[in-house]
């Protein structure tokens, strides 16, 4: 296989209520990848989109031939990936295989969604749709009820006291509007503190209002390329070095595992094995914090921390900027924003920016060389990416 590398990226601001259609904001986020990788759009032999909901938010399908005949990559081919919120990444990870294997040279990937303009009801009906439809959901299971119950699961598994847990994922939230803050691209832009995220409207228990990410509209890209085109194009090429995907049924079939997820400990394991790496190597991660105790329970599947201390990260700022393992220096879904498809693209883009040094100073990492991007989908579709820099 040969070596794949990230070029451009590109990134439009996320938000809430969209003035521009899906196709219209993958478009221009897919236009300024392309225009930083020193290419033009017919230069593009493929392309891959994460979209999930545009056929339910706008009432418009097969969005990525579209896309690609607006840019200028005519006749192309163009897939759409959907595993939910994982779809982003999955596009990105089989672009990756594509280019890897020799077939192609040169594709874009990427996501997009537009969730805010469906309303609160037909969002949270429709997100339900990536857990189990017929027996879960009819049964009154929605996400938040779902990661609520995880987190009670996790108290008691751990002998975590449910109150300090509460403050760990407290801790979470104030870390990710840290630092989404400075984040001129993400959609929340306000430092919270421990007790506004105590204080906060009760969503289902144990989580409030400040635990969970909002609905947001948005896109991201990046061009991919084989290793001999990158050096004729760019200097600062990133590349993708360990790629992992891994199933699993709904979360009520999981109860041998839960509140773990066994398949982000697979695809983890792939992608760290194709790196050639151990979790201790990775020096930025951008994980899938839907809700604060998402994050809790990743860090402990990807190696981060023990089982049942994943939240002392945050708790001893190891996951700090300039700690052991920053964890989502780009705000997080929590506060950069979570347009379903584009997640998993956006956390790759803001992973690449961090290792050129181009994020904004008060959440630039020094030195980033290996990164690592942790992307769920519903039930337990886990997709990650391990990226190198390549200088």
């Amino acid at each position: 296989m040969r070596k794949v590398a990230i070029l451009g990226v590109g990134h439009t601001p996320f938000s809430f209520l969209a003035e521009k259609t899906a196709v219209e904001l993958l478009s221009e986020a897919a236009m300024e990848a392309v225009a930083h990788s020193n290419l033009k759009a017919v230069d593009i032999q493929a392309m891959f989109v994460g979209n999930v909901l545009g056929d339910f938010s706008e009432g418009q399908g097969m969005i990525q031939s579209y896309v690609a005949d607006e840019i200028g990559a005519k006749n192309i081919p163009a897939s759409r990936f959907e595993g939910a919120c994982a779809s982003g990444t999955m596009a990105i990870r089989d672009a990756f295989m594509w280019v890897a294997s020799g077939f192609y040279d040169i594709v874009l990937a990427g996501g997009v969604d537009t969730v805010s303009k469906m309303g609160t009801s037909l969002a949270t009906r429709t997100f339900a749709m990536f857990s189990d439809g017929h027996y879960e959901y009819p049964s009154g299971l929605t996400f938040p009820g779902a990661f609520g119950m995880l987190a009670h699961l996790y108290s008691a598994k751990y002998k975590v006291p449910l109150q300090k847990l509460k403050h760990q994922m407290a801790l979470v939230s104030v870390q990710s509007h840290k630092y989404g803050q400075y984040n001129r691209l993400g959609q929340i832009h306000k430092a919270i503190t421990i007790e506004d995220v105590l204080s906060s409207a009760m969503v289902t228990s144990p989580l409030q209002l400040y635990d969970c990410c909002p609905f947001s509209d948005g896109a991201a890209a990046i061009v991919l390329a084989s290793e001999e085109i990158a050096s004729k194009l760019m200097e600062k090429p990133v590349y993708i070095i360990g790629v992992g995907q891994a199933s699993s049924g709904r979360f009520s079939s999981q109860k041998e595992y839960l509140p773990r997820l066994r398949a982000r400990e697979i695809s983890a394991k792939q992608a760290y094995d194709m790196a050639g790496i151990k979790p201790e190597n990775i020096d930025l991660c951008e994980l899938h914090d839907c809700f604060s105790i998402a994050s809790i329970i990743a860090v402990e599947s990807l190696g981060f921390a023990e089982f049942g201390h994943g939240g002392q990260l945050w708790e001893t700022g190891e996951a700090d900027r300039g700690g052991r393992i920053p964890i989502n220096m780009s705000g997080g879904l929590k506060s950069k924003g979570h347009p379903i498809g584009a997640t998993g693209a956006s956390q790759v883009c803001d992973i690449v920016k961090q290792m050129r040094g181009l994020v904004e100073q008060e959440r630039q990492v020094e030195d980033v060389r290996i990164g690592l991007t942790d992307t769920l989908g519903g039930d337990g579709i886990i997709c990650n990416l391990v990226l190198q820099k390549g200088w």
